[in-house]
Order: C-alpha cells, then sequence, then structure tokens
C-alpha cells in the first residue's frame, strides 16, 4: 500500500502538520508528491484540498481508522518537490503556516483551459473544390461558397490553409457549415495546442557588444568557476550605465550552452519590456515572462512550458524565482538591493535569501547586482561570503552626469515658493529647445509621513532609535509624533525646535500635482505620468515606457519606477524634485534607500553619447546619503552607513525580529505584545524595543501592534519565533490574536 502525507489547504497553525492518507490503487499511477487532491477531513468528513508533500510505503497509524483520498485534482497544478522542500526551509526561517510557503513557492495555483490553433486546410484537388464551389453556388449555400472561394483565392491558402476562427468570424461561416464540408470530404480541420505568448512579436537585431576588459574579466572567472564545478553567490557591483546587463548576458549564454536553465530576476514589472526585448533578440523564443500583470491562461502556459523543459530562461519580479525548472543552472538578480524583491505577506521571505537557498539544493550559482548595493550584500561580500567584482566604468565609453544639489531653503529665502528651482527650471528650458528629453523623479515614499522645517531643513526624529517621529492626527489635525520602534512620543511642536520658524509641518508632493505644474509652466512640453494610477492596465508600463522611448514625450513624471534600470538615450536631465523625502520615513534603512534611489535616479541621464546633467533639490543638503549619490561615491556611503548600524546594532552587525501582534480587540492586541515582549526579555542577548503601535495602528478593524528583539546570532530569534508558534497554539486565551513575523 502507497500512504500519502498531506497539509490541508488552510491557513491555521493548528491544522499545521501533516495528515496521512491511503492512496487507492487505481490512484497509484497518477499521484506524486506536489499533486493537490480532495481529502476528506475532520469529524464531519468534510471534502477539503491538500498538497502531497510525502510519499511512502510505511503507516504511521492504525490503518483500519485511517481515511483514503478520494481524488487527484486534474486541474492541479503539481508542485515540484525540491520547491516543496523550498517551502518548509522558508516556513521555518521566516515563520508562517506551511500552506502559506506552499503557495508562495507556487505561482500558478491550476489549470486553465488549453488554447488550440485549428485550421482548415483543402482534402481535395483544386479542381475538384471549384466543382463543389459551383455546385453550391447553383443551390444559393452562399456561406459554403464563401469558405471555398477563400481557400481557392490564391495559392498560398489552398497550400497553408485558412484559420477557422478567421473564418468564423470574418468569414461569417458557422461551424456546422464548416462540419458539413468535412463531412463531405472537402476540408479537414487540424487542432494544434499553442501556448498564450505574454511577450508578443519581438523584433530587431541582437545588439551585442564587445565587452571591455572589465566585463570580460568577470564573464572569464565565473564561467572558469562554474565549469570547475565551483557554484558560487557573486556580487556585481557596476555604476550605472557599467553594462551589468551585458555581462549577465554573456554568462547565461555560456551557461545555456552546458544545457543549463536560467531564472533572472528583475525588481519591477516596469522594467520588464526592456529586459524581455533584450533577451528575446539575443536568445528568441526559448526566453519568457512571469509576473502578477499575466492573465491566469498566460501564468499557467509558462509555467508548463517551464517544467516541460521547453523555455530556458524565465524572467520576471519575484514570483519568477519559483520557475519550476528541471535543470536549473543560474539565478540573477537584477537592482539587488530593491525593497520589492521582500514579501509583503506571509511568509515575509526575501527574494535574495531564497533565490541562494534554492541555488544551493539544485547546484546552480548566484549572481547579484546593483550600482547601489545593499548594505547587507556589500557587507557578505567584504567579509568573503559573496565574491565581489566592480566595474568602475560606464560601458561604451559615456561619462557619469554632472550633478548639482540645490538647497532649497536658499530657494525659499529667496522667495521662490515653485516646485521648481531656478536652475532646474532653466535646465529644463534649455532641453526643451534642444528636443531632449527629461525625466523629473519624485522621491514619494515616505509621502506626509513626517514633520520638518522648510527654513532651516530640521526632521523632529526620535531621541533613541535614529528615525524619524510619525504625525498622529485627531479630526485632521495633527497633534502627537510618535516612534513606531520603541514607542517614544512628544506633542507636535508650533515651531520649528532650532529656528523657531513658523514654517512646519508634514511634508509631501504628488505625481499628479506635479504633472499640473509641468504643463502649467512649461507650455507646450509633451508631458508623460507613470504611477501606480496610470500603469493600473495589463500593460501600463510597457505603453508608457514605449511612447517615451520612440520620443512621444518630451517629459516623463514618476516614482521609484521610473529610475530603476531603464535606458534612454535621449534623456540628458533628471530633476530630483525632494531628495530628501525618503530620508525621513522612520525606518533604519532611510539613508541607504534614499541613496539608491537618487543614485538610480542620477544613472538615467547620459547614458549614450550626449551629456547627462542631474540636479537634486534638498533641504539637507549635507546628508551624507545626499553628497555620496551626488558623487556616485557608493564606498564613501558604505562607510558612514556601517559605521551607525554598528553603533545601533542594526543589520547586517545583527539581526531584528518583528513580531507584529493582529486583533479585531484592542486589548487583546496590547495584552498578548506585552506578554510577547516580557517572554523575550528572558533572553539575555536580546535587545528589545516595544510594545508599540505600527504605523498604522488600525486597519479594516484590525488592531496592530508590534514588538522589536535585536541580537546578533539569527537562531536565538528563530527560536523565539518557534516558541511563540507553539505558546500561541497552547493558549486559547489569544484564540482572538494572530502573529505575523518579519526577519530584518
Amino acid at each position: 500500500m502507497i500512504f500519502a502525507d498531506v497539509i490541508i489547504d488552510i491557513s491555521v497553525k493548528s491544522l499545521d502538520r501533516p495528515f496521512q492518507y491511503i492512496v487507492a490503487p487505481e490512484m497509484e499511477e497518477e499521484i506524486e508528491i506536489g499533486s493537490l487532491v480532495k481529502i476528506p477531513f475532520g469529524m464531519g468528513n468534510r471534502i477539503m484540498k491538500g498538497y502531497v508533500i510525502g510519499l511512502s510505503g510505511e503507516a504511521l497509524f492504525d490503518i483500519s481508522r485511517m481515511k483514503s483520498i478520494i481524488e487527484v485534482e486534474k486541474q492541479g497544478v503539481v508542485a515540484e518537490s525540491h520547491l516543496l522542500s523550498l517551502a518548509y526551509w522558508i516556513k521555518e526561517n521566516y515563520g508562517s503556516t506551511m500552506n502559506d510557503a506552499i503557495k508562495a513557492v507556487m505561482p500558478v495555483k491550476r489549470e486553465v483551459k488549453e488554447l488550440v490553433k485549428r485550421t482548415i486546410y483543402p482534402n481535395v484537388s483544386r479542381e475538384e473544390m471549384t466543382d463543389a464551389r459551383n455546385e453550391f453556388e447553383k443551390k444559393h449555400n452562399s456561406a459554403r461558397v464563401r469558405l471555398l472561394n477563400e481557400l481557392l483565392c490564391s495559392d498560398k491558402n489552398f497550400r497553408d490553409g485558412i484559420d477557422y476562427s478567421y473564418a468564423l468570424k470574418n468569414l461569417k461561416v458557422s461551424s456546422s457549415v464548416i462540419n458539413g464540408l468535412k463531412d463531405k470530404k472537402l476540408i479537414i480541420v487540424d487542432s494544434v495546442s499553442e501556448y498564450r505568448n505574454p511577450i508578443g512579436n519581438q523584433s530587431g537585431d541582437d545588439d551585442r557588444h564587445v565587452l571591455n576588459q572589465g566585463q570580460k574579466h568577470i564573464v572569464d572567472s565565473v564561467m572558469k568557476d562554474y565549469v570547475s564545478g565551483i557554484r558560487k553567490t557573486y556580487l556585481i557591483h557596476g555604476v550605472t550605465g557599467s553594462g551589468k546587463t551585458e555581462v549577465y548576458m554573456n554568462i547565461i549564454e555560456k551557461v545555456l550552452l552546458l544545457k543549463k536553465q536560467v531564472i533572472m530576476l528583475i525588481p519591477e514589472i516596469a522594467l520588464t519590456y526592456q529586459t524581455v526585448s533584450r533577451f528575446y533578440k539575443r536568445f528568441g523564443n526559448r526566453v519568457s515572462v512571469m509576473h502578477s500583470k499575466l492573465s491566469a491562461g498566460e501564468r499557467y502556459d509558462q509555467y508548463t512550458r517551464a517544467r516541460n523543459g521547453d523555455i530556458d530562461v524565465m524572467i520576471g519580479p519575484r514570483s519568477a524565482l519559483f520557475a519550476p525548472f528541471q535543470n536549473l543552472g543560474l539565478i540573477v538578480i537584477d537592482e539587488e538591493h530593491e525593497t520589492s524583491y521582500r514579501s509583503e505577506t506571509p511568509p515575509k521571505y526575501h527574494a535574495r535569501e531564497v533565490a541562494i537557498k534554492r541555488a544551493s539544493m539544485t547546484g546552480a550559482s548566484v549572481i547579484l547586482g546593483s550600482a547601489t548595493p545593499s548594505v547587507e550584500s556589500y557587507y557578505n561580500a567584504l567579509n568573503g561570503k559573496y565574491e565581489l567584482f566592480t566595474l568602475e566604468e560606464r560601458a561604451g565609453g559615456a561619462k557619469l552626469p554632472e550633478v548639482q544639489i540645490v538647497d532649497l531653503r536658499e530657494e525659499l529665502a529667496a522667495h521662490n515658493y515653485s516646485i521648481f528651482s531656478r536652475s532646474l527650471k532653466s535646465l529644463i528650458e534649455d532641453r526643451l529647445e534642444r528636443h531632449e528629453q527629461i525625466i523629473l523623479f519624485i522621491n514619494r515614499r515616505g509621502y506626509a509621513g513626517f514633520v520638518s522645517c522648510r527654513k532651516c531643513g530640521k526632521v523632529i526624529g526620535c531621541p533613541h532609535c535614529s528615525v524619524s517621529l510619525k504625525p498622529h492626527s485627531i479630526r485632521g489635525k495633527v497633534t502627537q509624533l510618535k516612534c513606531h520602534y520603541c514607542g517614544y512620543s512628544e506633542p507636535m511642536p508650533a515651531e520649528c525646535p532650532d529656528c523657531h520658524s513658523k514654517y512646519i509641518g508634514t511634508f509631501g508632493l504628488g505625481t499628479q500635482q506635479v504633472e499640473e505644474m509641468v504643463r502649467k509652466t512649461f507650455d507646450g512640453a509633451r508631458v508623460l505620468r507613470m504611477d501606480a494610477d496610470t500603469t493600473s492596465g495589463k500593460d501600463g508600463h510597457e505603453n508608457i515606457l514605449k511612447q517615451f522611448e520612440e520620443g512621444e514625450a518630451d517629459i516623463l513624471i514618476g516614482t521609484q519606477m521610473i529610475v530603476k534600470g531603464h535606458d534612454f538615450p535621449n534623456v540628458t536631465l533628471v530633476g530630483i524634485l525632494a531628495a530628501d523625502l525618503s530620508l525621513n520615513v522612520g525606518d533604519y534603512r532611510a539613508s541607504e534607500r534614499t541613496f539608491q534611489l537618487l543614485s538610480q535616479a542620477a544613472g538615467r541621464a547620459g547614458r549614450a553619447k550626449k551629456p547627462g546633467k542631474v540636479v537634486m533639490q534638498t533641504y539637507q543638503p549635507e546628508h551624507y546619503s545626499i553628497t555620496s549619490a551626488a558623487a556616485q561615491n557608493y564606498e564613501e556611503f558604505y562607510e558612514k552607513e556601517i559605521t551607525t548600524r554598528q553603533m545601533l546594532q542594526y543589520p547586517p552587525i545583527s539581526n531584528i525580529l518583528g513580531v507584529l501582534v493582529l486583533s479585531v480587540n484592542e486589548a487583546s492586541a496590547d495584552n498578548l505584545a506585552q506578554v510577547l515582549c516580557n517572554k523575550m526579555k528572558i533572553y539575555e542577548d536580546v535587545t528589545v524595543l516595544g510594545p508599540t503601535e505600527t504605523s498604522i495602528s488600525k486597519a479594516n478593524d484590525v488592531y496592530r501592534r508590534v514588538v522589536y528583539g535585536k541580537c546578533a546570532d539569527y537562531n536565538i530569534l528563530c527560536s523565539i519565533k518557534n516558541q511563540f508558534e507553539e505558546y500561541m497554539k497552547d493558549n486559547d486565551k489569544h484564540k482572538d490574536c494572530r502573529l505575523i513575523f518579519e526577519f530584518n
């Protein structure tokens, strides 16, 4: 007999363990690890679904009391066995149910209707078909005549046939007419299954570039290791425009020649258009994409193609990491520093860490690339965990742009109340006259999320946590400022505590507001705006980027999605309207993210033969993240940032476990948060912060509290997570609460 271990398809902690079922003999051939099955569950034998995570010939319980699987779901997508092992690792390391972890590694949940292409071909000679057509004309069978005329009208149609759907829609011929002609043996209908193509018809020649010495050194070094059987994680730190993508493509090309498959992760759907275009020109239809904007049919087809080995390269954001390749040889993570690689829903995994784990399970290498690596990755590279490569110059001889920092306090003193500094306004007018393109970037992370003085630039910060305080309002008026790490609070000041100016308040700027100001200030300029509102459609990102690339607009306005990896040769000016907005988001990574965004934004200018210029407008021109970004000096930024992290014991020096408590009952949330805080304090090596409210203390009638624990030993934090999970299972008094864990 065969027995199956099944995880129930329900996200309840008490059910987050396998249950064993008997596999009926008639199911033995079709069931496999990863199969979706129907099973009877509980006292009432309620029919539920679950995933098979193990098969064995040994019963763990009395067979007479064991239930049998009802059915193996034909419409269920099968998870690969190594992906189930990866799901278990994710569950253990990030805290979630096994069921949630399985769903994370299965970006496609179910089969969809097969797409079939049908073609109508002649089944007789041209003379016989002509005779038949003439007979139908006499009988006024006009639909039959139309179809046969279409086949007879050209040698091509008679040879290659005509599309079935074309006959239905354009020739107005019904399926019954087609079937009647089939019955008379005049035609045949050929049906071929085909995959939905989310890429579309890409055209153009491969714009392959000759590698410079630095690029060639990286390709040769990685491939020397690879051919020798050495598998590592590599970090390529290259300035913007240094040709990292060309390095990836050369390594991928060599890995594919070894009959291996490759996953290429990009941080944003917005990057898919340009990336896929380049890869398709190099590798043809062995390339595909996986992302959330695809239809269910497109997602399923790409999943199936990957599983069947019909494609070799899968490109996409985070979910593409779980493409079911059987022979995975390489994972590339471009812009590895991006926050979008971290899942926002449980399990809150980081794609970089999961990629390294999957690579170790499948014998693959990992390449991380960025002009502004995450502090964690650079720290790991300097300490020998990753191998570091550096590209210090732009490819093709292009120069880094000239960067000007504009102090907005001086603009205010000069009575310029516009969102455009005098310098930026003059440069925009100049570029418009020259018919060159402009990108205006709004660093909107932290929108209206902090309090600052417009006269001196002072931001009200927490005295204990080195983050900004967040405004809390009552009936629209800000009354309190709070820290969402330790809970410190103070009243909203009426004037700046440093310069006593009345110009103090929440700060924010929106893309729509900027678009209105651009149209008003620069009459006749052709403007495109790219944000969540304008890219909601399936091809929203691609349409806007294509318009801008083809010169249909002079100015592109947007948030962070416009500054990541795009390459527009005619962009010679980038204006950063509020460079310091993201410095004040109440997060220990605020300086790092600001440096990264500003460096990436600056890197969009002057990527071809025309020189580029960047204007950074800021109230904090002396901050090291802004001065380092302006100088495009990552090492200078890293040294100052890592010193701060060492002082405050933030990652990567130490680790942080965030325990989020959720409950519809405020008192229950407060009580459990305090209980967990006390339990965490028992560990001598753990520094505890909180409990406190989260930045959004109540959402959808659910109260949210958080406790943080800082510790150098990640395993200690994992054991705390495990202890809290067991505590929640064993205590009914907290049944109206649930926990979400987040590491670092």
